[in-house]
């Protein structure tokens, strides 16, 4: 790969590089700041961060094999490839991130462990504290570059690319995890009871098994197939309904095969005595000119339809 290619391909993946890189170096801190004080909490942050670096890892991994070009067997590529890890990342935070924390938090309840010095997890939760919101910041920025004026929480359930709104939401939640066993330490070491934070542990684990929902909700309805935002979806009625020689538009129905590709199935009533010939070189510049409006349209598919017969959205097509 080119040193042009090589920073390109950085740049896209700026958050998830970061991301990355923060939570390799913040996991070993944890886990030696667990190893010497005995802090469930700094233990179950410690497997958070290493759970969120194999994520990213998943992440980078799907997004490589999402670019393979199609072939006979996937016709319209890979992309989705990429929604399926993404899935797979939020099994893992609900399965290992929220199973684990919630497990060593109850385990330390029933079996604390005795209070030792807390100076090197306050030291070591400001360093991730530090690192984690870096990282937040650059999610934060990139993702509110990709949204635009749309709603934060709108923008996410619209959102086609996973990778930028789960290390949005892993960083959040690593953010609230840290505060969280900040002060399940200062609590067990101020009232004495080290069962306290066994109690920030389990809290931890009820976050990311939030977390982990909200993304799993999100990653399925991506794997299943979602439509175009409905903006697109009108340029693309409106550039076919302007054609003199279409009479109407039945409908546009249109699904994302990745992130940065959509299939879009039109029919439209033509006009009765538009001789096929001529029909079949206005239906190619009209695939031009809605490839140069949406570049994200990978594949269309247009077919000409009376108005009468064509079934209504939702409708099953006659086999």
């Amino acid at each position: 790969m080119s040193d042009t290619g090589l920073t390109a391909r950085i740049r896209e993946n700026i958050v998830l590089f970061g991301a990355l890189a923060a939570n390799l170096g913040i996991g070993i801190a944890k886990f030696v700041a667990a190893g010497i004080t005995g802090s469930s909490s700094m233990l179950t942050e410690g497997v958070h961060s290493v759970v969120d670096s194999g994520n990213q890892v998943l992440l980078l991994y799907g997004q490589k094999k999402a670019r393979r070009a199609p072939d006979i067997v996937h016709p319209f590529g890979y992309g989705r490839e990429l929604y399926f890890w993404a899935f797979v990342v939020a099994i893992l935070i609900f399965a290992i991130g929220a199973g684990v924390s919630i497990y060593e938090g109850v385990r330390h309840i029933r079996t604390p462990e005795p209070l030792r010095d807390p100076t090197v997890n306050y030291i070591v939760l400001v360093i991730a504290f530090v690192l984690e919101g870096a990282s937040w910041t650059i999610a934060v920025r990139e993702f509110a570059k990709a949204k635009g004026d749309t709603g934060w929480w709108r923008a996410i359930h619209q959102s086609k690319d996973p990778a930028g709104f789960i290390v949005l939401f892993e960083d959040s939640a690593a953010l609230a995890g840290l505060v969280i066993a900040g002060i399940g330490v200062w609590a067990s070491h101020a009232y004495a009871d080290p069962r306290i934070d066994g109690v920030a542990s389990v809290l931890i684990g009820l976050i990311l098994a939030a977390v982990a929902v909200l993304l799993a909700r999100e990653a399925k309805g991506l794997l299943i197939g979602e439509r175009a935002d409905p903006v697109t979806v009108e340029r693309i009625r409106a550039l076919v309904d302007a054609q003199p020689w279409i009479t109407h538009v039945n409908h546009v129905r249109t699904v994302h095969t990745a992130p940065d590709s959509i299939f879009a199935a039109i029919s439209a009533d033509f006009v009765d005595d538009l001789p096929m010939g001529e029909a079949e070189t206005l239906i190619e510049h009209l695939e031009d000119d809605l490839r140069a409006a949406v570049p994200m349209l990978s594949s269309i598919y247009i077919r000409p339809e009376k108005r009468e017969n064509a079934p209504p959205l939702g409708a099953r097509p006659a086999i």
